[in-house]
C-alpha cells in the first residue's frame, strides 16, 4: 500500500472527488457525520464522543489517523476495528477503479473508509481530518450533523501557513452552511479568523464559554452547561486538564446533534475513554519491567507547541510528586524547540533517541542541539528507548520514585508500543 502510494502530501480535493465519483460517491451515503478538525485534541474528542455514544447503545463508525501499530486502527466499523480481509478487499477495489492515476496514501485510505462506512449500517460517523481542513481528503461530506474545532496552534506550517490565523483559516473551512460548529476557546488571532469564516459560510458558531462551558466542581466532577442541557459528569478517564475542554467539545457537539444521551451513558462513557499514546501509562511490558516497581512509565504522542504545553500542565498538576525524566524522539518536520521549551521546568533529565525506521526523524545529535538551544543544561543521547531507560537508571536509579515520559510524536509512540508488546 505505501509502496503504491507514498505518504506524499499534495493538498487538493480534485483527485478525491474524481475517484469518489467513479466509486458511486460513497461519501454521500454515510451515516450522519460529525467532522472534527484542529491541531491538538481531535482524537481525544472523537474518542470521548465514541465512548459516550457507544455507552448509549448507538452504532458508531470512526475514522482517525495516523495509526500507531496497525493500519486497521484508523477505521472502526460499529465498534470494532475493520477486518483486515475486508480492508484488503476494499483497497483492491479502490485501486482497480483508480486505474493507476495519481493519488496519495491518505486520500486512498480515506476513500476506503468511506466505502466501508457506506456499506455497513450505523447510527453515526465520527470523522477526523488528517491535516488542515479546506483541502483535506475528509472535507467532501456536504451536510454533516455538526463540525468541531479543537485547539488550534502552530503545526504543519509548510502546508497550512506560517501564522495561527492562516492555520485556523484552513481548519475552519470544514464548516458548512447551516451546520452548527462547536469550538473550544481559541487564541484571539485564531478566534477572529474562525468568526469571519463562519459568517461567510453561514455556519452557526458555538463557542466555549459563550454558548457552552465545562468546569470542575468541588466534588471532583465536571459541570457541562450547553444550549439545552446541564450535565454533571465524571472527569474523563484521559488524564490532564486539557481533556476537560476536549470532553466539553465532545458533549457540546453531541448536544447539537439532538441525539438522546441518557445520564448513564454520559457517566460510563467518560469513565471509559480509550485513546492510546495520549498520556498513556504503560503498566506492563519489557520496557516497564526494566524500571523499579515504584517508578512509572508514560507515553505521549504530542509533537508541537500545544502538545508540549499540555504535558507541562500535566507535569505541574499531577506529576509534581516525583522527578520526571524525559525520553524524546521527533520527526524533523516538527518544531522541536517549541515542543521542548514548555517542559524545561519539569524535566529532571532529558535523553534523546531516533525514531526507528524513520528517514525523516531528528538524529540524536540534532535533537540534542535543539534542546540545548532552548535551555536544557544536560542532554544525553541514546540509540534506543531501552538504552535511554538504562541511562536514566544509571544516573538516577537510587531514587525511590520517579516517572519516565517517552514522548515527541505518534510515530515514536507506535514504535514504543510495538517494542513494549
Amino acid at each position: 500500500m505505501t509502496k503504491l502510494h507514498p505518504k506524499l502530501i499534495d493538498m487538493s480535493l480534485d483527485r478525491v472527488r474524481r475517484l469518489l465519483e467513479d466509486l458511486g460517491n460513497p461519501q454521500d451515503k454515510l451515516p450522519p457525520v460529525i467532522h472534527v478538525a484542529g491541531t491538538n485534541g481531535k482524537g481525544s474528542t472523537i474518542a470521548t464522543m465514541r465512548a459516550v455514544l457507544e455507552a448509549a447503545g448507538y452504532k458508531v463508525h470512526v475514522y482517525t489517523s495516523p495509526h500507531l501499530v496497525s493500519f486497521v486502527e484508523r477505521i472502526r466499523l460499529v465498534g470494532s476495528l475493520i477486518d483486515e480481509d475486508l480492508l484488503i478487499h476494499i483497497l483492491e477495489h479502490v485501486e482497480a477503479v483508480n486505474a493507476g492515476r495519481p493519488i496519495t496514501f491518505f486520500e486512498v485510505t480515506t476513500i476506503a473508509a468511506f466505502v466501508a462506512f457506506a456499506q455497513i449500517p450505523a447510527d453515526i460517523t465520527l470523522l477526523e481530518t488528517g491535516m488542515g481542513g479546506r483541502l483535506d481528503a475528509t472535507n467532501v461530506v456536504k451536510k454533516p450533523l455538526a463540525t468541531v474545532l479543537t485547539s488550534i496552534s502552530m503545526d504543519h506550517m509548510q502546508f497550512l501557513g506560517d501564522t495561527v490565523g492562516k492555520i485556523a483559516g484552513e481548519k475552519a473551512e470544514i464548516m458548512k452552511p447551516g451546520v452548527p460548529c462547536v469550538s473550544v476557546a481559541q487564541v484571539p488571532e485564531a478566534a477572529a479568523v474562525i468568526e469571519a469564516v463562519a459568517a461567510r459560510i453561514g455556519a452557526p458558531l458555538k463557542w466555549q464559554n459563550r454558548d457552552w462551558s465545562i468546569e470542575p466542581t468541588p466534588g471532583g466532577s465536571l459541570l457541562f452547561k450547553g444550549a439545552h442541557n446541564e450535565w454533571k459528569v465524571p472527569q474523563p478517564s484521559l488524564p490532564g486538564r486539557h481533556q476537560f475542554d476536549n470532553a466539553g467539545a465532545a458533549l457540546a457537539a453531541l448536544e447539537q446533534t439532538g441525539l438522546p444521551i441518557p445520564p448513564f451513558a454520559l457517566k460510563n462513557g467518560l469513565r471509559n475513554i480509550a485513546w492510546p499514546a495520549r498520556a498513556q501509562k504503560l503498566a506492563k511490558g519489557p520496557l516497564r519491567q526494566s524500571l523499579p516497581n515504584a517508578w512509572e512509565l508514560w507515553l505521549d504522542g504530542g509533537h508541537n507547541a500545544g502538545g508540549g504545553e499540555v504535558l507541562a500542565h500535566l507535569a505541574a498538576d499531577q506529576w509534581n510528586d516525583a522527578p520526571l525524566h524525559l525520553i524524546v524522539g521527533m520527526l524533523s518536520t516538527k518544531a522541536a524547540d517549541d515542543f521542548l521549551r514548555p517542559l524545561i521546568p519539569y524535566a529532571a533529565s532529558l535523553t534523546v533517541i531516533p525514531i526507528p525506521g524513520s528517514a525523516i526523524a531528528f538524529t540524536p545529535a540534532d535533537l540534542s542541539a535543539a534542546a540545548r538551544r532552548v535551555g536544557y543544561d544536560a542532554v544525553h543521547e541514546a540509540d534506543t528507548a531501552q538504552q535511554a531507560l538504562a541511562r536514566v537508571l544509571t544516573d538516577f536509579g537510587d531514587a525511590a520514585r520517579a516517572r519516565v515520559l517517552i514522548c515527541g510524536g505518534l510515530y515514536l509512540a507506535g514504535e514504543i508500543l510495538k517494542e513494549n508488546g
